[in-house]
């Protein structure tokens, strides 16, 4: 399936017909797919490939060196999660993967700091953190202007998710799934789920997988060119939107058997608020047609609830 193709060179082009353009495709494709194709999109292409080649040295290793990454206390937020520990929600299926995740660093005197665990360091991997901390801020810079956007098709303040989300508790997670080694039990990679945050940017995968679930309820494969990133509406953009912007519903499968052997890397950033702010279904989003969908909560209670559902917190 092509899904829609927005050019953030629009947005940022100074040009108030383009910006306005383009905050009309982009709102568009996520009331009617949720998913969109994002070109010019800020994040260089050598950071992409540099990101990529030390996630597979990392994942390379031997998974006793891996396990020293893994600190159960801190729920997968921070550092490397082994392979069969997360589920989807509603799902007792383990996925077929293993990831590791790198959070906010906060280099300011903001006193959320104070909520954030520190990234765990990659000792094997020369130049781990600092390629991941530069992505980190590239994947926020982006995110940024596409909440701005949104905010603007929401008839809100263009700046409305800028406090939110500075120093916000963004997740830039590095996935490996495995070659199957054995006939597996499910031909699903990661269950149908749908993101927990804000927005999604997903910068390339190095294998096919991604199906999407239309409104047609068909599961239809999603690709990407090699300049695009594919970005998607997650559960808490939903639930502040009041199903306005729908979060789409979403799987990894299987390849086919002759490429059993091969395995899939993909590296999503997770955009978040900070926990404090609320999810509140806006004014503007409920009506008649569309009454209050959800109760009020902030995103750390959202979070915290869907972190249980998927098995990273007890």
């Amino acid at each position: 399936m092509a899904i829609p193709v927005v050019n953030l060179a629009d947005f940022l082009s100074g040009d108030p017909q383009l910006k306005q353009q383009f905050v009309q495709q982009l709102g568009k494709a996520y009331e009617e797919v949720g998913f969109v194709a994002v070109k010019n999109h800020g994040i260089p292409d050598d950071l992409i490939a540099e990101m990529y080649k030390q996630v597979q040295q990392f994942f390379s290793l031997p998974i006793d060196r891996k396990k020293q990454y893994e600190i159960p206390e801190l729920a997968g937020q921070r550092g490397y999660t082994s392979f069969g520990r997360e589920h989807a929600k509603g799902s007792d299926a383990p996925d077929l993967k293993e990831f590791y995740q790198h959070g906010q660093t906060v280099p300011d005197d903001d006193p959320v700091k104070a909520e954030y665990p520190d990234n765990v360091l990659i000792d094997e991997v020369p130049g781990f953190s600092e390629t991941f901390n530069k992505a980190y801020r590239a994947f926020e810079k982006s995110g940024k202007a596409l909440l701005q956007a949104i905010a603007l098709y929401l008839g809100l303040d263009e700046h409305y998710f800028d406090d939110h989300i500075h120093n916000g508790n963004s997740i830039l997670r590095a996935i490996h799934y495995p070659p199957i080694l054995n006939e597996p039990k499910s031909a699903i990679r990661a269950e149908q789920h749908e993101d927990i945050n804000l927005i999604t940017l997903l910068v390339g995968a190095s294998a096919d997988g991604l199906q999407i679930l239309t409104k047609q309820n068909e599961w239809v494969g999603v690709t990407s060119l090699p300049e695009q990133i594919v970005v998607n509406v997650g559960d808490m953009l939903q639930r502040l939107t009041n199903n306005r912007l729908r979060s789409t519903t979403h799987r990894v499968v299987n390849p086919p058997r002759e490429f059993w052997h091969t395995s899939r890397f993909s590296i999503p950033f997770f955009l978040h608020p900070k926990s404090k702010m609320s999810l509140a279904c806006l004014e503007g989003c409920i009506g008649e047609d569309h009454p209050k969908a959800y109760p009020d909560a902030t995103a750390g209670e959202y979070l915290d609830e869907r972190l249980r559902e998927i098995g990273l917190k007890k």
